[in-house]
């Protein structure tokens, strides 16, 4: 490794060992660290985390610290290490020019202000170099990244480069990631989208890319817009760019990207006609296959409360008793995941007990162990008040059916509501 020179004539000094990526072995920008106690540049073991997350990933024993190996919560959070980081701050400001690590420490000096304006200039013009080099810088540097936000005009700057007719594919998706990147405020979401109106059309395109990353970031920009709830624009979506959202689901592209997906699915439910156009566009077939696949208990629970949401219309109703496994997967979601699971799973039960209760489809709830866990569901001290109220209310539904059934063990029959 390079040394820094203490003073004119001193003997250079090592790059202190703890100011190093683990991972890439170079100088952290942002540190960040695990909760086995490891420090790591960000960028790094976040491209680490992503690759174990991976449908591609060849074990499920790469989700562990790289170091200490020890394993890995699914719904891990960085923590910064602000007090590494302003040490290596320090150090890199005591760096004379013209030294040995001058080219490594200089790209971790402080953008300027100026510098950063004039980047932006260049990337609102399309310029994929400087989309690229914003993203970077927005990426590794969280007061870059603040920076940036501050300047004005930047959000409408990059809005105008994705919905462009002059801008390249590739320009539109590095402006995605920085859009994705940022922390956007609502009144700039809501004013971004009354000004172009071709936004849903060229994040359909996006989301249309081969470009994985590219794809996770725009759904996570499309989950941001969702949350806003701009009527006008919500209920005015097309079913290609719903068609896409719920392809990010199918692909599992990777765990965040689901989690966008679910989140803006979910902030576009409300809308009696988005949920027939959800629908439409074939959520309740890739909810059904993302739970039969036993995600991690957050994404279980986010698929279960878009699922409850669809299951109020005909529609959505009408798909889940389609599939093959849609009432059955269900089910078996209740008192398997978390209280929340259980209590949107009992919702989605109910909503077909109520409206879709066909005498083929009481027998399938019976025969697939449906009614046996609503009846275990509530004796359990694992379910909340509200999940027992909602079991309770299903299977006096259909008591007479379902006591009579021979696929109910005595042991059910003996739980069950009089």
């Amino acid at each position: 490794m390079a040394a820094a020179m203490a003073a004119p004539g001193a003997p250079p000094a090592e790059v202190p060992s703890y100011f190093l990526c683990p991972i890439s072995l170079q100088l952290m920008r942002d540190p960040v660290t695990l909760p086995t106690g490891i420090s790591y540049d960000r960028a790094a073991i976040s491209r680490w985390l992503a690759a174990s997350a991976a449908p591609a990933a060849c074990s499920a024993s790469q989700r562990t610290c790289p170091v200490t190996r020890q394993p890995l919560e699914p719904e891990l959070q960085l923590t910064p290490n602000h007090t590494l980081r302003r040490l290596i701050g320090s150090w890199v400001a005591s760096v004379s020019p013209g030294s040995d690590v001058e080219g490594e420490v200089a790209a971790l000096r402080p953008v300027r202000r100026d510098e950063l304006a004039s980047l932006l200039s260049d990337a609102a013009a399309a310029q994929v170099g400087a989309l690229r080099k914003l993203g970077e810088l927005v990426a590794e540097c969280e007061d870059t990244r603040a920076m940036l936000e501050s300047q004005d005009g930047v959000f409408d700057a990059l809005s105008r480069v994705l919905t462009g007719a002059s801008a390249c594919s590739t320009a539109r998706e590095e402006a995605v990631g920085v859009l994705a990147s940022l922390r956007i405020p609502e009144q700039e979401l809501v004013r971004v989208v009354s000004r172009h109106g071709n936004l849903a059309e060229s994040l359909t395109a996006v989301l249309r890319s081969s470009n994985l990353q590219s794809r996770a970031q725009a759904v996570r920009l499309v989950r941001s817009l969702a949350d806003v709830s701009v009527p006008a624009w919500v209920i005015g979506l097309n079913q290609e760019l719903l068609a896409e959202v719920i392809r990010v689901v199918r692909d599992r592209v990777s765990t965040r990207a689901t989690k966008a997906a679910l989140h803006a699915l979910s902030a576009l439910c409300p809308y009696g006609r988005n949920r027939v156009k959800i629908v439409g566009a074939g959520a309740v077939p890739a909810l059904v296959e993302l739970l039969l696949d036993e995600p991690e208990r957050r994404v279980c629970e986010l698929a279960l409360a878009v699922l409850d949401r669809l299951c109020t219309c005909a529609e959505g109703r009408a798909e889940l008793v389609a599939h093959a496994a849609g009432v059955a997967v269900v089910g078996k979601k209740v008192l398997r995941v978390s209280d929340a699971a259980s209590e949107r799973a009992v919702r989605v039960l109910r909503s077909v007990a109520r409206h879709a209760a066909t005498p083929a489809v009481l027998q399938e709830m019976a025969h697939a162990g449906v009614v046996g866990k609503l009846c275990l569901a509530l004796r359990s001290e694992l379910c909340g008040v509200k999940t027992k109220e909602k079991a309770h209310e299903v299977l006096k539904l259909h008591s007479r059916i379902w006591r009579s059934s021979p696929c109910l063990s005595p042991k059910f029959l003996a739980l069950y509501p009089s």
